[in-house]
């Protein structure tokens, strides 16, 4: 196909998905993570039993908070940049061609933060189960979600 053409499903260029910016939690929890740009490739692909998401990480923001899943599994590969892995273990610089992997009721907190001076990329995949929680190691958070509804709580179940 010539490459003035646009692809057709099954294929896709990824700059036709909308980016989305920011996170989800709670205004008191938002910061480095709110920097971080996604977009939703296996949505765009109609994928339902795993998600795919192109990440872009600027300098000096997160993937997240550090946190861990109840009932997903995670996989991250880096295409461009640096981005640093922080565990209960320490931390790691991963860059292109490096991955990690965090599977599901594993509890152990991880994020990826940019340190560097360019803007870090990469793959992020994650099943899809219709029910999760997922507890966000180093502050008062958790969240569930059912049937498409997410709810963040204090660990003790207390809304916010």
């Amino acid at each position: 196909m010539p490459t003035n053409q646009q692809p057709v499903l099954p294929a896709l260029d990824p700059r036709s998905v909308p980016e989305r910016t920011g996170s989800f939690y709670p205004r008191a929890f938002r910061g480095p993570a709110d920097e971080r740009i996604r977009q939703a490739l296996g949505d765009a692909l109609g994928l339902a039993q795993f998600g795919v998401n192109l990440v872009r990480l600027p300098p000096g923001a997160a993937s997240a908070l550090r946190h861990w899943h109840d009932q997903e599994d995670e996989f991250v590969y880096v295409l461009e940049g640096e981005a640093t892995l922080i565990t209960d273990a320490g931390q790691q610089v991963l860059g292109p061609g490096m991955a990690a992997g965090f599977p599901a009721g594993v509890e152990d907190g991880h994020h990826l933060i940019n340190h560097g001076a360019g803007t870090a990329v990469y793959l992020e995949v994650g099943s899809r189960v219709p029910a999760e929680a997922v507890t966000y190691s180093d502050v008062d958070l958790k969240m569930q979600r059912k049937s498409g509804q997410r709810s963040y709580k204090h660990k003790n179940g207390q809304s916010y």
